[in-house]
């Protein structure tokens, strides 16, 4: 072989291994800079105190302050839009949920796609929701409750901060034939202040609420898991109450902008793992009312699964029953 042949082979081989050099000596380096991360609803809430608490520990193994920004709005469509449009380069990340990664995909027409505009990062924890109530609420008991709703059409109401709460809420109300008035908020701790000063008559919410029931501050009807919540073993599921269909679970994962490099979503992946497994966070997150997913669920690829299973299964229902933001 020529002289001036072998150094052009030599360069090509070596111009054709230079970007995976340079995106490995990228994730070796990355991050050089604070991350944020989008929590899409307001602060105080049980979203933002997951992001908190998981963001916290992953700066340890990550080496940089992880700044959590609350951008709260038409159900978290906001914040995840400000994602959607950042830089993919893995100093911008979004805590989404079902709400807000399913749900709005058909609620709302968005200028972003919620799943093919996204690269996911871990899947986190996933909960159901206790249906309650405010405590002057006459009823004791989810059959008195509906009759209660159908007495007053025109009274009650129902708080709602993202869309999945408003999905529940919808399936309930037409699973039981009863009528209540939405009320949106911006977050969950606004809603939950105005339920306790009897602002509001009903609300979807996490079982953290569940032991304000046992004080006697709010009540509790129902849970929508398949199974009695630990922490309230005593309230029955909406399944023993005779409305199957008002199953529900939640869940919330990280997710990055479309284009971030695989090395910085592994990377960051990673972290969210560690924290998952650190003792600490898994009790804050326990104590939560929230079931932290296996090991083997905690990936990019088990989150992408779940997502595209729930948009597969939630879409088609949505439009049947005409379900819309309001």
């Amino acid at each position: 072989m020529k002289p001036a042949r072998r150094t052009f082979l030599h360069l090509a081989a070596c111009a054709v291994s230079l970007p995976a050099m340079w995106r490995a000596a990228r994730a070796q380096t990355y991050p050089t800079r604070p991350i944020t991360m989008i929590v899409p609803l307001a602060a105080g809430g049980l979203t933002d105190v997951v992001g908190r608490v998981v963001a916290d520990r992953m700066t340890k193994s990550i080496g940089q302050p992880i700044i959590v920004e609350n951008v709260s709005g038409a159900d978290g469509s906001i914040g995840v839009g400000r994602a959607a449009r950042a830089r993919p380069d893995g100093y911008t990340i979004v805590l989404g949920y079902f709400g807000s990664h399913v749900v709005n995909g058909v609620y709302y027409s968005l200028p972003y796609d919620v799943i093919n505009d996204f690269a996911p990062i871990s899947l986190l924890v996933t909960f159901p929701l206790a249906l309650i109530a405010r405590k002057t609420m006459p009823a004791q008991n989810l059959n008195e409750l509906v009759a209660w709703l159908k007495a007053n059409p025109s009274l009650a109401s129902a708080g709602t901060v993202a869309a999945g709460q408003r999905l529940v809420s919808a399936f309930f109300r037409k699973e039981t034939g009863t009528q209540f008035t939405f009320v949106p908020y911006r977050g969950e701790s606004a809603a939950m202040q105005d339920l306790i000063a009897g602002q509001i008559d009903l609300l979807f919410y996490s079982l953290d609420s569940l032991p304000l029931a046992r004080s006697g501050s709010i009540k509790a009807y129902a849970v929508t898991g398949d199974t009695r919540s630990v922490l309230a073993p005593e309230i029955p599921t909406m399944a023993e109450m005779g409305l199957p269909a008002v199953s529900y679970s939640t869940w919330f994962g990280f997710f990055a902008p479309k284009g971030t490099p695989q090395e910085i979503v592994s990377r960051l992946n990673a972290a969210a793992v560690e924290a998952l497994a650190d003792p600490a966070v898994r009790s804050r997150l326990i104590d939560l009312g929230l079931e932290i997913f296996p090991r083997e669920r905690q990936t990019p690829e088990a989150l992408g699964t779940l997502q595209r299973a729930d948009a597969e299964k939630w879409w088609p229902r949505i439009k049947e029953f005409g379900i819309k933001a309001e």
